[in-house]
């Protein structure tokens, strides 16, 4: 296996998510069964904040659930091997912000989404949501993984060792 270009891989992470907008979501309902769901992202400061509808499934979740799971994954359509799809994931505490200031937050949604589509979620039900990454793991290919911290700035090659579980 050839040697891994950490710069160029940082460069491709730091791409990779600028140009997602949404991210899935893991949770669980109060029994612990899982819940999976998706809602539009912005990703400011090193924490991702997502707005998502009070009258949602969701939004319970994600409200009641002090850790939450999220992923970035890339269009199979576009990808050369569905098995190795490139993604990013972490796993996030979470933070209920509700609906008002924040001004900054909601200026990056109304960059990316749109300032007439903003102004109409904020006269409805919704609630913004501070995800704050606490561990990382983004995947480019077979037995490419790197840990990883949203900005990038911390990425080191997982190198799993088959020997060991002989």
């Amino acid at each position: 296996m050839k040697p891994i270009d950490m710069e160029a891989t940082k460069q491709r992470y730091i791409a990779f998510i600028e140009s997602c907008k949404s991210i899935v979501i893991s949770s669980t309902n109060e029994q612990g069964v899982p819940f999976i769901s998706y809602a539009p992202v912005v990703k400011y400061n090193e924490k991702l904040y997502i707005y998502i509808s009070q009258i949602s499934d969701h939004y319970y979740y994600v409200d009641s659930n002090e850790h939450i799971h999220v992923m970035m994954i890339a269009d199979e359509a576009k990808s050369p091997n569905v098995f190795a799809r490139e993604r990013a994931r972490w796993v996030c505490t979470t933070a209920n912000l509700g609906n008002e200031g924040h001004d900054d937050v909601f200026a990056q949604f109304d960059a990316a989404f749109g300032e007439s589509m903003m102004k109409l979620l904020r006269g409805l039900d919704f609630s913004l949501f501070e995800l704050t990454p606490v561990e990382g793991r983004y995947v480019v290919g077979f037995g490419q993984a790197f840990n990883v911290n949203l900005s990038g700035s911390m990425l080191e090659h997982v190198v799993v060792d088959r020997k060991e579980k002989e």
